[in-house]
């Protein structure tokens, strides 16, 4: 995985429609066509590429139901974390121990958030939220299963319109100052033979971490920097960020939804999460994105997702 192909797959990994536009909020959003479901919101988490699946623990302490999606491959059971991952390391088992990714996709990823969704819909209001990589599953949840879902919220996450996929859109021009590429550097196996981009999150190569702060987490002092490493899991599906995630105007564009901007964002550059808020407006011209900005990097710090959360207990759905 030395070639660009490589380099823009390790950016989507590393911590990510056919009808016409115009299309109405009364044409059949679960909250438009229910009048608005009542009951304590629930916020269904689809996390990033790395991430660890869990629930926002600031969102309940306001009162509202928070719950992460078991991502298959990233559960507790799944077996992420080996031996040879630990201190000291063993690099000829990392580079060809086989993955507990090997074969999860998309659908994968989409399945289990679906079941998630349909779970917890007759409780009250869903609020599908996700970041980065997990954007591309938001895609297709919104697709399939848009009568359950209240609002998608992207914080800083891929949201597919003209282009096909994550990969394709990091190789536009918006998209060509993202330094995911370079993390190469921290991949430690040939997905080819473990069947997952691995990725060593517990180097101890200071000009490795250097950068890979650089493209998560700049300006974060390195108590938090660190404790987002310990978070990240090492591998992640191969195929995800490269298969097809298009959202459709006649299912996904009837949810209203929200974008949250980083203005520091070195992984998704602000001028490529501006083109896909733009696409999306354009495809549905009457339910545009509500749009806020926070300034921060990739990841958030302590402070900086305290803005976050902010935003997220102001929406409409839980003001009810």
């Amino acid at each position: 995985m030395t070639n660009s192909n490589c380099s823009r797959r390790t950016a989507l990994r590393a911590a990510a429609g056919a009808a016409a536009g115009g299309l109405t909020l009364a044409g059949g959003g679960a909250a438009a066509r229910a009048g608005g479901r009542r009951g304590t919101t629930t916020f269904v988490v689809v996390t990033g590429a790395s991430g660890t699946p869990g629930g926002i623990d600031a969102l309940s302490l306001r009162g509202h139901r928070t719950v992460g999606v078991p991502l298959p491959g990233h559960r507790a059971t799944d077996a992420q974390f080996a031996v040879d991952y630990q201190c000291p390391q063993d690099a000829a088992s990392l580079a060809t121990r086989p993955s507990p990714m090997a074969g999860v996709g998309l659908d994968a990823y989409t399945a289990a958030a679906v079941d998630v969704v349909r779970t917890v819909a007759g409780f009250g209001p869903v609020v599908l939220y996700g970041g980065s990589m997990g954007g591309a599953t938001l895609n297709r949840v919104g697709n399939a299963v848009p009568h359950l879902v209240d609002r998608i919220v992207y914080d800083t996450a891929f949201c597919c319109v003209d282009l096909s996929c994550p990969e394709e859109y990091l190789a536009t021009p918006e998209g060509s100052t993202s330094l995911g590429g370079d993390l190469a550097d921290l991949i430690v196996a040939d997905p080819a033979v473990i069947g997952a981009v691995r990725i060593n999150y517990r180097t101890a190569d200071r000009a490795a971490l250097a950068k890979l702060k650089e493209v998560m987490m700049a300006g974060a002092d390195d108590a938090e920097f660190h404790g987002l490493l310990a978070c990240l899991q090492p591998d992640e599906s191969p195929t995800v960020g490269r298969e097809d995630s298009r959202v459709r105007a006649d299912t996904w564009g009837r949810v209203p939804r929200t974008y949250i901007r980083h203005t520091a964002d070195r992984m998704i550059p602000l001028a490529l999460q501006d083109r896909m808020i733009a696409e999306a407006d354009r495809l549905t011209p009457r339910n545009r994105f509500d749009v806020h900005t926070v300034d921060a990097p990739h990841a958030a710090n302590a402070a900086q997702f305290g803005r976050i959360v902010d935003i997220l207990d102001a929406l409409p759905e839980c003001r009810r």
